[in-house]
């Protein structure tokens, strides 16, 4: 396994905490986009820990790390919860996402989940991940209708604006709050908010 990530102690830490636990050998430790390359083809590691902030960028990084050493399943150790960043780095095919604030116990079962052909994103993200599955899931139409729930708009209102009947809208709402995993409009206009504000 190797670590890159821009700030010293940091990595030191971590490789310490790695190497106290059995199986788990670090290879090499890096501080750039560049260094995880080079350390991807000279070590092929089993797993790369990557830092998403680290100079050449740690997402634009994982294409590179892919290239040099196909068998490296990268795994991003980061203080980042931006869940941009996260989409990001998962289409780029990292194998799994951890926030610096997790625990040696939790990195170590991403580490082993990730080893084992899983993927792993701590817990705090993933109720982010859901919640685009479920924004994803609902059609033109039920976005229209929710946005305008959203806004204060009663089912009347909504259908008068969008020239639909209320029945209609009633029927738009169920599937609404059974995509969105709400139990009613106001649960499901909150957090349909809360989603567009995370953007």
């Amino acid at each position: 396994m190797a670590i890159v990530d821009d700030h010293p102690l940091f990595r030191e830490g971590v490789s310490r905490s790695l190497s106290e636990i059995r199986d788990f050998v670090v290879v090499g430790e890096g501080a750039s986009a560049a260094e995880a390359a080079e350390l991807a083809a000279r070590h092929r590691p089993d797993i790369l820990l990557l830092d998403v902030s680290i100079p050449g960028g740690g997402i634009d990084a994982i294409s590179d790390i892919a290239a040099r050493s196909p068998q490296t399943k990268v795994l991003m150790l980061t203080a980042s919860e931006e869940v941009e960043a996260l989409v990001a780095a998962l289409r780029r095919k990292a194998m799994g996402y951890v926030v610096k604030g997790s625990g040696s116990r939790e990195l170590a079962e991403a580490i082993r989940t990730v080893m084992g052909g899983a993927r792993f994103v701590s817990p705090t993200m993933r109720a982010a991940i859901n919640a685009i599955d479920k924004r994803a899931s609902l059609t033109r139409r039920e976005v229209e209708v929710i946005d305008l729930a959203a806004e204060g708009l009663s089912n009347k209102h909504i259908g008068r604006r969008l020239n639909l009947k209320e029945k209609t809208i009633k029927h738009h709402m169920t599937e609404i709050l059974s995509k969105l995993g709400a139990n009613n409009r106001t649960e499901a206009a909150i957090r349909w908010r809360e989603g567009a504000d995370r953007g």
